[in-house]
Formats: C-alpha cells, structure tokens, sequence
C-alpha cells in the first residue's frame, strides 16, 4: 500500500512520552472533558489516537470495551487504563485522579454559589444555550463511535437493537449489555469474522500512523498477570474503603449522614452499570425519595450543572453530597460550607474508589486476552450495542431541550437552532468541544437577554 492510499505509512512513531508529559495531557484533560462520557470518549480518542498516536485505534478499542462492561464512571475508567498501560499504577491513579478533581472543585464552588446565592437571570441565559451544545456532542460522540465501530451489517443491527430495546422497550441497561454479549459470544464461534475488532496495526489503517502502543507493541511487565499483584491490589482497596468508613461510623454512627452517603455511594459504584446515566435514577431514588438529602428541583438543576461542567457526569453525586452536607448543616450551622464540601469530597471518593481497584486489579487480565477471539468478541458486540445507547441518549437530550415542557408544551425553535448550529460546528467544520460550548453559551445568553 503506498502513501497515498494510507497517509498514515509515512509516518514515524512518536517518541516516548515521559511521565510528566502525561501528566499535563492528564490535567488538561480534567478541565476541557465536556459533554458526559460519551463526549469525553471522544476527545480521548481524538487526542490520544488521531493526534498524538500514544496508543492505537485497536487498544484503545478493546480498553474501552472492558471499561463499558464495568459499573462506574466508563470515561475516567478509560484514562486510567490508558495511563496505568502508559506509566505503571502511579501513571493510572494520576489520570484517574486528574479526570474528576478539577470537576470536584469546580462543582464545590458552584454548588455554594448556588445555594448561597440563587439563581441568576445571566446564569440562565448561559445554560439556556449550553444544553443544545450538550445535545450535539451526544449526536457527535455516536457518530464518531459509531462509524469507527460499525464495521458490518451485524454490528448494524445490534447497534439498532439496543437503541430499540432501551427506547421502546424500556430495557434495563445491564441487560442489554448481556444481550449484546451473548451474541459476540455466539458470533466469535459461529461467525468470527463479523466480530473482529480490526486488522494489524489500526492506527495506520485508520490514516493516523503507527501508534506509540501499537498493535504489536508487547504487553509491558507490569501490565503482565500476576496472582501476588492481583492480591495486593485487592488488599489495598479495600483498606481504602475500610478505613474512612470506619473512621465515619466512629465519629458520626451508622446512621450519620455522612456515614450512610459514603454506604450510599459505594453500593451506586458497585450495583449500576452503564455508567452515569444509569447510575442517575439510582441516584435519583435513594437521595431524594429515600434520604432526602435534596428536592427533586435541586436534583435537576444538580444534572444541569453535571452536563456542563467538565469531568464525568457523575460527579453530579458532588453537588448531592454539598447540598446535602449544608442544607442540613450537619457539622453546624456555622460550618456550613465546610460541611458541603466534606460532603462532597466523601461521596467522590467512594464512588471513584471502585472504578480504580477494576483497572490495577483487571487490567493485566484484559491485556492477556487483546488476541483471544472468545473475549474479544463479546466486547465488540457490547460495544456496537453502546452506539444505540448513546443515540438513544442523544434523543432524550434533544426531546428535553427542544420541548422544555414536554410533548404538550411548545417547541422551543431557538433551541433547535441552536443544536443545529452546533452539530454543524462540530461534524462539518470539525471545531472543539469548547469553542462549541462557549459560542453556544453566547447565543443562549443574548437570546435570553433579548426576549
């Protein structure tokens, strides 16, 4: 094949990438990850794959499969196994952790501004145009997915089957998942050819060139199996959670607030799959019906603010923790925000906990089976799978934005516009995430300050 068939065969691998090189890749990513998992997916892929070539399209797609098959945070499961595979354990906590703590702080900033000072006419107008840009970068991370996914009309039709099953059908998540599996794993027996995820060397396939861990490069030592890593790893997480519970029943009693948030939290880390938008009703139903630790306002507009600032969409569980912490003035009433803030930083440690121990523990299990067809496959179903998901989720957001009021209220035309606007910025004219969210926040701004 010459070069002008595949631009990428010109092209030298990058040279290596130094841990502190990593770390501000990391960082940067913390602040600009917007628009949920699926978004944050895709500015993963396009950094690490298109542009900087770290790892290739086949690692980094069979990564991401066993991320979606995890319950917790996909997105920030992929950075840490991306950066654990890059720079050992500490490479994979450091961007595990550099994906939600800007988010942390971020969230516990406006979480106060919101309860101390109410909402404001301009804040309005900003988010009034921020959900339409939201909405796009749905649509675009399930074209992008999607289109690199899709390789076949088996993949197709699994891909349709999910979005009928979750949109008509109202299936559970987990089980569509399940689905999805069963059938890779019948099709890697039955028909093996439908469910590979892609040729040798990806990334060059794909245009991009040889990729930094390319398909060929070796599994690196410490992401090799070993029983007395797998044993270390499991030890050390679950004195990472031991501990500050312990210390929490001690001080505060079981039923404490800030006890049973961090009980809360870990069995929403634990028992959801699907990732954030799983998680939320589950959420949903034990922090306002059950606990009370928040109106079913508070918790709306708490997801309004999840979808617009960057870091996971979890991380909505922060602002339920603030809120919580200072409505209830659990460590007086003169400690009002130090109260939120302990709050919020319990319920993100105890919900990232988990997500973190699957990676260092499962990781070297995972890159044991990169070539093994009979795991492999199942994933790239699952995957497939996913693509319906999103879409699905793409027209929840739209059917939100654009009928605020639901089926029997009006349609809002400016808001449809506006997700125009920006599908067109990002799919046709390839602009960035956040040049996207600005203008759009701009245009939602000075229509609401016109009417």
């Amino acid at each position: 094949m010459n070069d002008a068939t595949n631009p990428g065969a010109a092209l030298a691998p990058p040279a290596t990438v130094g841990f502190w090189q990593a770390f501000a890749f990391w960082l940067k990513l913390g602040f600009v990850s917007f628009g949920g998992p699926a978004g944050q997916i895709a500015i993963m892929h396009t950094e690490l794959v298109e542009r900087r070539r770290w790892i290739s399209e086949r690692r980094f797609l069979h990564a991401l499969n066993y991320c979606m098959v995890l319950p917790g945070p996909e997105a920030q499961q992929l950075a840490t196994y991306i950066g654990w595979l890059m720079h050992r354990t500490w490479g994979g906590i450091v961007a595990g952790a550099l994906f939600v703590l800007p988010s942390l702080a971020l969230l516990i900033g406006l979480s106060w501004l919101y309860l101390a000072h109410g909402q404001q006419p301009i804040v309005a107008g900003l988010f009034y145009g921020i959900k339409p840009a939201v909405t796009a970068i749905v649509l675009q991370a399930a074209h992008r997915i999607g289109s690199r996914a899709l390789k076949n009309p088996v993949l197709w039709a699994i891909a349709g089957a999910s979005f009928v099953a979750i949109f008509a059908l109202q299936l559970p998540f987990p089980l569509i998942v399940l689905g999805a599996a069963l059938i890779g794993w019948l099709g890697g027996r039955y028909a093996p050819q439908r469910f590979q995820l892609g040729g040798a060397h990806g990334a060059a396939k794909a245009g991009y060139g040889p990729a930094l861990i390319d398909d060929s490069t070796p599994t690196p030592e410490h992401a090799r199996f070993k029983p007395s890593r797998l044993a270390a790893v499991l030890a050390i997480g679950l004195a990472l959670w031991a501990l500050p519970m312990a210390w929490l029943a001690a001080h505060f009693g079981w039923q404490g607030a800030f006890t049973q948030m961090g009980w809360f939290f870990t069995k929403a880390a634990l028992l959801t799959f699907g990732g954030a938008y799983a998680v939320l009703p589950y959420v949903y139903q034990g922090a306002v019906e059950q606990q009370g630790w928040l109106s079913a306002a508070q918790m709306i507009d708490g997801l309004a603010l999840g979808e617009t600032t960057p870091g996971p969409l979890i991380m909505v569980v922060a602002f339920v923790g603030f809120v919580g912490g200072y409505s209830k003035a659990l460590l007086g009433p003169d400690a009002l925000f130090l109260a939120g803030a302990l709050a919020a930083t319990l319920v993100t440690w105890f919900t990232f906990l988990p997500s973190f121990v699957f990676i260092l523990a499962g990781g070297p299990l995972v890159e044991s089976t990169r070539d093994a067809l009979h795991f492999t496959a199942p994933l790239t179903a699952i995957t497939a799978a996913v693509v319906g998901v999103i879409a699905n989720l793409a027209l929840f957001f739209g059917w939100h934005v654009w009928w605020p009021q639901g089926w029997g209220g009006p349609f809002d035309a400016a808001s449809a516009v506006l997700t125009g606007l920006a599908a067109v910025a990002l799919l046709r004219f390839k602009r960035g995430v956040i040049e996207v969210i600005i203008g759009s926040a701009l245009l939602g701004l000075a229509l609401s300050l016109w009417r």
